[in-house]
């Protein structure tokens, strides 16, 4: 039984660049998982405090509650608060400038991500076909007469970087669907946080004219 090195080994040169890819993907999965988590919140939780120190008119509470709060989320709506003596059209584009800054945040390193899911099985494909070479190449050289070992090295080639390829890009592809679906939820809180605060406002400007 080969251990995982003489296996490596085995996979030729293109095993570097897919090791590489491996390590890489690794790397940006963790970061993506610890960083979205970190701002994850309860936004209706959120925005039932901002609203509630809202509806008293403690302006200067809301901010500090939006400001002691982590994430996207709190950020717009602080965005929102700042702007509340304009008018509905002038907050709306505001809070939707300040989320369009939070996005490439939220979607950082996720191109990297889905490049690797592309090109690691093609890195496969390429060891595939240069194993194949260089099985012919054997069996020109001798003629023809070769045995299954002649044509071992070639063989090992092309099948470890295929299994390599495809093994690192299952798992980076899902992941960065994932993501995807994660950043997507958050730009979803962000708008409904955005369409709530507004409600507010007009809920606000209807009492103080009666």
């Amino acid at each position: 039984m080969l251990s995982l090195f003489e296996m490596l080994v085995k996979g030729g040169i293109l095993m570097v660049p897919i090791i590489f890819c491996s390590v890489l993907s690794l790397a940006i999965i963790v970061e993506r998982a610890i960083s979205l988590n970190r701002v994850q919140i309860n936004s209706r939780e959120l925005m039932g405090s901002v609203e509630d120190v809202l509806q008293k008119n403690k302006i200067l509470e809301a901010i500090s509650i939006c400001e002691k709060t982590r994430g996207p989320i709190p950020r717009v709506l602080k965005v929102g608060i700042l702007k509340r003596d304009r008018s509905h059209e002038e907050i709306k584009e505001a809070m939707e400038d300040a989320a369009s800054f939070e996005v490439p945040y939220l979607e950082k390193y996720l191109a990297i991500l889905v490049t690797i899911a592309t090109i690691a099985p093609l890195l496969g494909l390429l060891g595939t076909v240069t194993g194949l070479i260089r099985a012919f190449m054997v069996i020109q050289l001798k003629g023809g007469l070769v045995n299954p070992g002649d044509l071992a090295q070639g063989i090992w080639e092309a099948l470890i970087t295929t299994v390599a390829g495809l093994t690192i890009a299952i798992p980076t592809y899902i992941a960065y669907n994932y993501f995807v679906s994660r950043v997507n939820n958050f730009i979803t809180e962000m708008e409904k946080s955005t369409t709530r605060l507004l409600d507010i406002f007009s809920l606000r400007e209807k009492e103080e004219g009666e």
